[in-house]
């Protein structure tokens, strides 16, 4: 078991920098998920954790060394990539024993620790077939029974997920969380989606262009977003946002007028007269009649483009004006149909106000 800790890191490709100032410490068994677009820096950031690629400037510690000039071979690490990287002519069993054999280590030992980890995996039979005769699910978890053999410090994964169906994708899930808590080894997971992020993680770390945005438990990720980009990109479907003007405390628009509690109207009184991003998710939103959330001033004027049944709840994609959207989450019973002119209800308990300029969230400023 290892903590794992970046200090300061940067990765440059000539002229681009992929990873800037990027620091971070990352518990002994902690659950680490690096999330964000691609293009942000989080596959370049865990590969060089591992050592595929050299570190422009920094430090990388794990446990009590610095690794920056060590190879992978060297660092107590065990990878799991997107594509499985299956040796084909080789069973399950050779392909899991594989590095222990390239160790040298003892014929007894890879054994027990195979047999160890086709047990925790449920793979117990498949260790005589080859890959080509293995479904996607079972070749994931080949591929994490030879991460497993190697009984290392730090697990590395990079969205090794992706290719899996829905359905495999969610049990998958399960089954890796399930054996983190059994293992317990520190394991850093890379993803672009932020449901399995939100899921898996003890702790995220959202980027954005080689940067941290914030990290923190998915719980606050989702509650107290820092920024504009964190707080759409976290949720589904994702907050929305529309422009209005401070007014007195009050967040007005053509189509809108909201009055948030009394803590955030404290904080827009130096925005006054100045135009904001109002943040709602769509769960906070009630369609008028078909709601638990009091009126109380905070209507939202929108006309219904799209109704999306979804059984338990229904979604509507409504305009709000001529050039703005959002997704509400409202009552699956109530009669609502596209050409609708409704108004939403906003929760102002949930609101967000967002900085035009910096996008900073006001709610914490």
């Amino acid at each position: 078991m290892a903590e794992v800790t970046l200090d300061h890191v940067y990765k440059r490709f000539g002229d681009v920098t992929a990873v800037q100032d990027f620091s971070l410490e990352i518990q002994d068994a902690e659950f680490m998920v690096f999330v964000g677009p691609s293009g942000c820096g989080k596959t370049t950031t865990l590969r060089m954790v591992a050592g595929l690629e050299e570190i422009s400037d920094g430090t990388l510690r794990i446990g009590d060394r610095v690794v920056n000039d060590m190879p992978p071979k060297d660092r107590d690490i065990a990878m799991v990539f997107q594509n499985y990287a299956l040796y084909p002519h080789m069973n399950v069993h050779q392909n899991m024993s594989f590095g222990l054999r390239l160790r040298k280590t003892p014929k007894a030992d890879i054994e027990r620790r195979v047999q160890e980890a086709a047990d925790i995996l449920q793979i117990g039979h498949l260790l005589e077939r080859r890959p080509r005769e293995l479904s996607g699910g079972q070749r994931q978890r080949v591929a994490l029974g030879r991460a497993i053999v190697r009984e290392p410090k730090v697990f590395l994964m990079d969205e090794p997920l992706s290719n899996l169906d829905a359905k495999l994708r969610v049990e998958m899930r399960a089954s890796i969380s399930k054996l983190h808590q059994r293992l317990g080894v520190t394991t850093i997971y890379v993803t672009h989606d932020q449901v399995e992020a939100m899921t898996m993680g003890t702790r995220i770390v959202v980027m954005k262009d080689g940067l941290i945005q914030q990290v923190d438990s998915p719980v606050k990720l989702y509650d107290e977003p820092v920024n504009k980009f964190v707080a759409g990109f976290i949720g589904s479907p994702a907050m929305n946002f529309m422009i209005g003007g401070v007014e007195n405390g009050v967040l007005r628009s053509a189509n809108f007028d909201i009055r948030p509690t009394d803590e955030l109207a404290g904080k827009l009184q130096k925005h006054d007269g100045k135009k904001v991003y109002v943040g709602i998710r769509p769960e906070n939103f009630g369609l008028k009649g078909y709601t638990s959330i009091p009126e109380q001033d905070n209507v939202v004027r929108a006309r219904v483009e799209v109704v999306e049944p979804l059984g338990a709840e229904t979604h509507i994609i409504a305009s709000v004006g001529a050039d703005q959207n959002v997704v509400a989450r409202v009552d699956p019973h109530a009669p609502v149909a596209a050409g609708d002119d409704i108004e939403l209800l906003v929760d102002p308990n949930f609101l967000h106000a967002f900085d035009l300029e910096s996008e900073a969230n006001l709610r914490f400023a």
